[in-house]
């Protein structure tokens, strides 16, 4: 049997220490995870139950940057109810009521009000969920109460202006006492948030996805978010029949995969349930994790 995953795990990025937190697991149809890949393609990689779901991870990222602690995304948080736990596999509770995300942080020493910044790759609920919690009088107030709070504006208009595809996805109270705190701050298109963090425009799993690239030194590394959601997912075709714009999301990773290729930029990946990040190759086929990544 294999070992589990650690809660958390770390690296550097340049002069930037960075930490993997895995914020609890999650299982979700194979089919759905790989689209119009046929079962016996993606089986090889990762098995699925009897119910057809694969075992998926929800990685966030906290980064030790000079201006204060960076979260990057937050999962699925503890609001929900069991059936819908139930039915997305979804496993984030931690000791004393805590969620799996604050059991990460609590082993590196961090409380939710230390984290200065929290950038959201998009608002569905595996990536935002944690962004609010509910209280003893049943109020949803935001988690990181001294942090200020990053999304593409566009991403927020379109959680807020939800139809019939979308609207299981997005959860206003996940992100709507954000904005009514104040803490929510909006950016269009590439920025810089802090001093070698940036938000990059990845689109096709909604429209306004961004993913997270940090720099220090002469090192770069980007969080992919649900653009490559696993290792498994690099072969260009391999995507999620979840995605709003699949070939959006074909063009978004050919382009940034031949980047990162190139460069040799470390991609995270949000939701491998056991690899949290590597290198990337190209092997005359498809794109492929390096050997030793």
């Amino acid at each position: 049997m294999a070992a589990p995953t650690p809660l958390v795990q770390s690296t550097t990025i340049g002069a930037l220490k960075v930490h993997a937190i895995q914020a609890g697991g999650q299982k979700l149809d194979g089919g759905a995870m790989f689209g119009v890949v046929p079962k016996p393609l993606w089986e090889r990689r990762i098995p699925a139950d009897e119910r057809n779901r694969i075992p998926l991870g929800m990685r966030c990222l906290l980064i030790e940057h000079p201006s204060g602690l960076v979260l990057v995304d937050t999962g699925a948080g503890n609001k929900e109810s069991e059936k819908f736990y139930d039915i997305y596999g979804i496993e984030n509770r931690g000791a004393a009521g805590r969620t799996a995300l604050e059991d990460g942080l609590a082993q590196l020493g961090v409380r939710t009000d230390d984290v200065a910044l929290v950038i959201n790759t998009h608002l569905h609920f595996d990536h935002g969920g944690g962004n609010t919690w509910r209280d003893e009088s049943g109020r949803v107030r935001p988690t990181f109460a001294k942090a200020r709070y990053v999304v593409q504006r566009g991403e927020y208009d379109y959680a807020t202006h939800t139809n019939e595809r979308t609207a299981a996805s997005y959860f206003p109270h996940n992100f709507v006492p954000v904005r009514e705190a104040g803490i929510l701050d909006f950016v269009e298109g590439e920025r810089e948030i802090v001093r070698g963090i940036r938000v990059m425009p990845t689109p096709g799993h909604v429209p306004f996805h961004q993913s997270v690239v940090i720099e220090s030194e002469d090192a770069t590394a980007i969080f992919l978010g649900d653009l490559i959601p696993t290792a498994a997912h690099l072969p260009l075709p391999w995507i999620m029949g979840y995605d709003v714009e699949p070939l959006v999301t074909l063009e978004s990773k050919r382009h940034l995969l031949a980047r990162v290729e190139n460069e040799q930029w470390l991609v995270v990946f949000e939701h491998d349930a056991t690899v949290p990040w590597g290198r990337v190759r190209h092997d005359g086929k498809a794109y492929a994790l390096s050997a030793g990544s």
